[in-house]
């Protein structure tokens, strides 16, 4: 049985006593408490383990995943689910209109739930659920995505530019909404020493420290784009960079919901201009990622969609196997397995 104690270390890093003595534990929420070295090993250990399944098969046997979504998904669900079980381990998946999360207390909802678990993946629409989890729990907690972070898309984004190009030190230009996607992919673009260009018109409401952004353009890894920025000299932008990353504009809970429908309409509006088209890419070998779903006709057209589709998937299906070291480091605490 995990006993949690309270030191003055971060959220994300906790010293834990079991039987056996004191180990350190981690959450995967901000990269803020992960070292270079550390995320590098993470995903060069997923990309061994993508290309050497088989010997992996039994690495996490015995262990036990549980996953709660109070916010929908696909990706985040099948990843999770599916990448453990090829590592052996068994994910026990639960929405949160069905759990006692709904109705009791969290602390003591979340201390009952690390009895019986190994490690916790919850898709959240708040930042401060996933806290009050990391705060609580004694297994390791992995922030599926919040509205201020998205870490496993970002893991999932740095391990397909690294297969792409060879290296970590990618150049990224990101089009959109300052978002949780946007916050987590700013992290690790600047912590892997790469390049991280924004052009951002407006921001979704996250959670993020006053001095976030700051922090990252002191790094010199990170620069905001004037959103009045020309097209010649946007396309300069785009024909040095790695990649040109787009997501939605509208999050996806409220992008069908009637009741946000002139709030949708005045952000898209508003984001026209700053669609990725083809006369954006013309003239470059630049790739496109999206971290879907994909709205064609608003942050992308159909075209530029469909001819960067491949990298896309490739980039989706690469969540299972950056979770998959993910899970095996926060299980295990070995990046050398």
């Amino acid at each position: 049985m995990f006993i949690r104690l309270c030191y003055d270390i971060s959220i994300e890093q906790v010293l834990v006593l079991t039987i056996g003595g004191w180990i350190y534990m981690k959450h995967a929420n901000s990269f803020a408490d992960y070292t270079t070295d550390e995320l590098k090993g993470i995903l060069l250990l997923a990309e061994k383990i993508k290309q050497h399944q088989d010997d992996y098969g039994h690495i996490l046997d015995g262990k036990k995943l549980y996953t709660l979504f109070e916010k929908t998904s696909n990706r985040t669900y099948l990843s999770f689910s599916i990448g453990m079980e090829e590592l052996g381990g068994k994910a026990y998946n639960q929405l949160w209109k069905d759990s006692n999360f709904t109705i009791g207390d969290l602390m003591s909802e979340v201390k009952y739930v690390c009895r019986n678990v190994d490690c916790i993946m919850g898709r959240f629409k708040k930042a401060e659920t996933t806290e009050g989890f990391m705060k609580n729990a004694t297994v390791p907690v992995i922030n599926g995505c919040d509205n201020t972070f998205h870490p496993t898309q970002a893991l999932a984004d740095m391990l397909t530019l690294y297969e792409k190009t060879g290296h970590f030190e990618a150049k990224v230009l990101y089009i959109g909404a300052k978002n949780n996607t946007y916050n987590s992919l700013s992290e690790i673009v600047t912590k892997m020493g790469g390049m991280m260009y924004g052009l951002t018109p407006f921001s979704q409401i996250t959670n993020v420290p006053a001095d976030f952004y700051d922090k990252l353009t002191a790094t010199g890894h990170y620069k905001e784009l004037p959103t009045d920025i020309s097209k010649e000299d946007l396309k300069k932008v785009v024909a040095d960079v790695d990649c040109v990353y787009t997501d939605t504009w509208v999050d996806m809970e409220f992008f069908t919901n009637p009741d946000y429908a002139e709030k949708k309409n005045q952000i898209i509006n508003m984001m026209m201009p700053y669609q990725i088209d083809a006369a954006l890419m013309e003239g470059t070998d630049t790739m496109v990622f999206h971290d879907m779903p994909i709205h064609p006709g608003y942050e992308i057209t159909q075209d530029v969609m469909e001819k960067h589709l491949e990298t896309i998937l490739d980039e989706a299906e690469n969540r299972r196997h950056a979770e998959k070291g993910l899970l095996v480091y926060l299980i295990t605490g070995k990046l050398d397995a």
